[in-house]
């Protein structure tokens, strides 16, 4: 029996399908599934689009890729998109087609099996302005975005408020392009758009920074606007809708762009990657706990993968996905663009996941552990089946 399930897993992984190379992508994390969509890769110099009519499933436990066909409103290929979970459903609002940014949204159901794209039109209120490169917090049944690069017309333009810094690189006529620190609200059980009035001083404007939430406050971190990569760090309290800087109490990451920033605890965050002031691809990694302000780098095993444009999502355990992403400096050499999976421990694992992985490492080389096997409840030989197949050999150890 086990044999059979080891030769099956034998025969996958010499035709699996792996997820392209990419960056500019989008991925939400549900019942240990990491769905990526979109984003852009290179090819012969050029940036191509990833396909916009599939969506690519990776099985945590397994390690497995699957792709899926998407019909109804599918969205245009974009990079720069802006994805969120909740409900059951896969958000997404900006982001950069071939026409430039969009402020469309669009959702799709991750539980039915179907995936299904649909067009969401606000019925109250008005979209944000185009922008990509933003970011957004889940709180309460609705979805909260901040920032992002880009476009107005010189009419919607207010240079009273300081929200909007114009690229004075990138203007045509009574269009300009800049970043912005505005907070829009989208709540999708009533199909409406408003803009709440936020108190305190509010982070500068910017775009490509790092977000993540715990509980009702939304925090950020870095980011760039103009030639600036900042490495300063805001919440705002998704009730009170107050802003307020943390000011660290010990040393602090160097600024950067195109960074991760994800919750790993009730008061803790990790940033991840990025581009650095002096546009260097970063591999560090950094937990800021909120409470005591103070930031610890970690040691961590992956010094070697540096990534930017990337994404991360919390997953089982406390683990932190991260998946593609570049290892260059996209906007001198784009040809770095990742397709593994990265993960990081966060926390001592539970004893089951203990034993599970060590009867998957050893299995194929312990015959005890081969014979005892099929003695194991159903539901329990099939959980280690499947772990079973992470640790399958690789194509390399196959063939030598």
């Amino acid at each position: 029996m086990l044999s059979s399930v080891m030769d099956s897993a034998f025969e996958r992984h010499c035709s699996e399908l792996v997820a392209r190379e990419r960056s500019g992508h989008t991925a939400v994390l549900h019942d240990n599934l990491l769905y990526v969509w979109g984003g852009y890769m290179s090819v012969a110099d050029e940036e191509v689009f990833l396909p916009n009519e599939e969506i690519w499933v990776y099985e945590l436990d397994a390690g497995i890729w699957k792709v899926f066909h998407m019909d109804g409103d599918v969205p245009p290929p974009m990079s720069g998109t802006c994805s969120s979970y909740m409900n059951g459903h896969m958000y997404i609002f900006g982001g950069c087609d071939d026409n430039g940014q969009t402020n469309q949204m669009y959702c799709v159901n991750l539980e039915d099996g179907k995936y299904t794209w649909k067009r969401i039109m606000h019925e109250f209120g008005s979209a944000p302005s185009p922008r990509d490169k933003l970011s957004c917090w889940v709180y309460n049944g609705r979805l909260t975005y901040f920032g992002g690069y880009g476009h107005k017309l010189l009419s919607d333009l207010d240079r009273r408020t300081g929200s909007f810094i114009v690229d004075e690189t990138s203007w045509v006529g009574d269009v300009f392009w800049g970043w912005n620190n505005e907070v829009h609200i989208f709540d999708p059980m009533q199909s409406s758009w408003n803009e709440p009035r936020t108190h305190g001083r509010a982070p500068a404007p910017r775009a490509a920074h790092g977000s993540a939430a715990l509980g009702c406050r939304g925090y950020i971190c870095g980011g760039r606007v103009m030639e600036t990569r900042t490495n300063d760090i805001h919440c705002l309290n998704l009730e009170s809708w107050s802003w307020s800087e943390i000011i660290p109490l010990s040393p602090s990451p160097v600024g950067r762009s195109w960074h991760t920033l994800t919750a790993v605890s009730d008061n803790t965050l990790f940033l991840f990657g990025g581009l650095s002031v002096d546009c260097k691809p970063m591999s560090d990694g950094w937990l800021l706990d909120v409470e005591t302000k103070k930031w610890k780098e970690l040691e961590h095993p992956f010094k070697n993968k540096p990534r930017l444009w990337h994404t991360a999502n919390p997953g089982k355990d406390d683990d932190v996905i991260v998946f593609g992403g570049s290892c260059d400096y996209i906007l001198l050499v784009d040809t770095g663009h990742c397709n593994d999976a990265l993960v990081f421990q966060m926390q001592p694992y539970p004893l089951f996941r203990i034993c599970e992985d060590y009867i998957a490492k050893n299995v194929r080389n312990n015959e005890v552990l081969r014979n005892q096997l099929p003695l194991l409840p159903p539901t329990l030989l099939k959980l280690l089946q499947r772990r079973i197949s992470f640790y399958r050999p690789s194509k390399k150890q196959m063939t030598s």
